[in-house]
């Protein structure tokens, strides 16, 4: 039997885009390298089969059919918004595709969200008025007045049970949907070893986070924040200190004190702690724990803020517990949760705002339910009804 009639630049330009060494496409498709790189040379005669074809589409991220063209689609690169993560090992052209992956999804959403709005005769929100900010601007003041703006103060924070605590970014999701964001979740950001996203647009811009343990979750969604009332658009990386001359490192580092100052007000440390004269030498791990578990954030951004508040030294956090923060953050794997129904996982990834659209436009007969679909990113209309079932439940 021949050969389906694929075609091989295709299939290169394919692999090429989504960034894939050709050894780890021949390693996902259980093949070897020479038989991969005949199946991209035109004077070769060797073909994938229809299983392996489809296998590389969904590896490449591409629609099986597309491989079939005459020509290479035209299909314009995402242009990824400022990189500010403190590199120790550069980049791989795979994650730096998956980082576009993650930008143009959400790119993506935002479009579709104002198009829902549009069609359903409503105004985007608007992001507080006078809620912006420059490097030059005291993170503890800025902080204060995002609190305040949002309606969060700290007492509800800290009143909050200890299961409670676990859903504090839920708390800040929501919390930061009603002040204009919309507010995405996007596992592929682990794949580029990225922490956030921030898309600063008006109107709606947009934060994307990814699965980090709860208390990094929190921190994240705070440090995206913060790009948003900088007005600066900014793929983001673990917290860490960042008072140099570099730009970058300003924006970032600007950012994670604001995030450290947000969660974790100096009023409110001062409740459990007493500031020493100076700064401790070390801070025992139960102390650190436990005042990471009252505020709901992670032990390292818990000791950033310790550190920046002159409780603790620098040289505590960098030579001792800086690098255990960074193992145990690049080691964690989230625990495997069952969703109460399959397609919570599209309506968790676009959040209840974004959901809500969808939802009202087709309860209004503005699109079809196949519409509502593709906006969800649903592909069996079943989830799309478990989804409408159980919204708001």
């Amino acid at each position: 039997m021949s050969s389906l009639p694929y075609n091989p630049t295709i299939l290169r330009w394919a692999r090429e885009r989504s960034g894939l060494p050709i050894e780890e496409a021949a390693k996902r498709v259980n093949t070897s390298v020479d038989r991969v790189a005949d199946w991209e040379n035109p004077a070769a005669s060797r073909r994938p089969t229809v299983k392996q074809a489809r296998r590389l589409a969904a590896l490449y991220g591409r629609p099986f059919l597309e491989f079939f063209a005459k020509e290479v689609p035209d299909v314009p690169s995402v242009k990824l918004v400022p990189d500010f993560r403190f590199h120790r090992i550069p980049p791989t052209p795979l994650e730096m595709a998956a980082l576009g992956g993650v930008q143009q999804w959400a790119e993506e959403q935002r479009l579709n969200a104002l198009d829902l709005m549009e069609m359903l005769g409503e105004e985007p929100p608007e992001f507080p008025k006078g809620l912006h900010a420059s490097l030059d601007d005291d993170v503890e003041e800025i902080a204060r007045r995002a609190r305040e703006a949002i309606g969060f103060p700290i007492e509800d924070q800290l009143e909050l049970t200890a299961a409670q605590r676990r859903q504090l970014p839920d708390i800040l999701r929501a919390m930061f949907t009603k002040s204009g964001i919309l507010v995405l979740k996007h596992n592929g950001l682990r794949k580029a070893r990225a922490r956030g996203l921030c898309l600063f647009a008006e109107p709606l811009p947009v934060i994307v986070y990814g699965n980090e343990s709860p208390g990094a979750q929190a921190f994240t969604l705070v440090h995206e924040f913060a790009h948003v009332i900088l007005q600066r658009s900014a793929i983001s990386d673990s917290p860490r200190f960042g008072r140099t001359a570099n730009e970058g490192k300003k924006v970032e580092g600007w950012c994670n004190r604001f995030a450290a100052a947000f969660l974790a007000p100096a009023e409110g440390l001062a409740r459990f702690l007493m500031a020493p004269g100076q700064p401790l030498d070390q801070l025992d791990d139960q102390t650190l724990s436990s005042l990471a578990d009252r505020f709901a954030i992670s032990r390292h951004a818990m000791l950033i803020r310790l550190v920046d508040l002159n409780y603790v030294t620098r040289g505590f956090y960098w030579r001792t517990k800086r690098p255990q923060f960074i193992q145990e953050e690049e080691n964690y794997e989230p625990p495997f949760m069952r969703s109460p129904y399959y397609g919570s996982r599209y309506k968790n990834s676009r959040g209840d705002f974004y959901t809500g659209l969808v939802l009202e436009a087709w309860d209004n007969g503005l699109i079809s339910g196949h519409n509502a679909a593709e906006y969800m990113g649903i592909k069996n209309l079943q989830h799309l009804d478990d989804i409408r079932r159980h919204f708001g439940g």
